[in-house]
């Protein structure tokens, strides 16, 4: 699997688990949790452009 990709599909299930973390934390009243979550999701996205920008480069 090429970097590029894996970055992307790696991105893609930390936004999906930040998501859900979230709103787990938002169900249970669990700030921290919701701030995990929010982190996870950030990673995700950094995660994308990642993949993103070395897909543009031939990686």
């Amino acid at each position: 699997m090429k970097p590029s990709t894996r970055n992307s599909a790696a991105g893609t299930a930390n936004i999906v688990k930040g998501d859900a973390k979230q709103l787990a934390g938002k169900v249970l009243g669990k700030k921290t949790l919701q701030a995990r979550g929010k982190a996870q999701e950030m990673v995700g996205k950094m995660q994308k452009e990642v993949g993103k920008r070395q897909k543009r480069e031939g990686n």
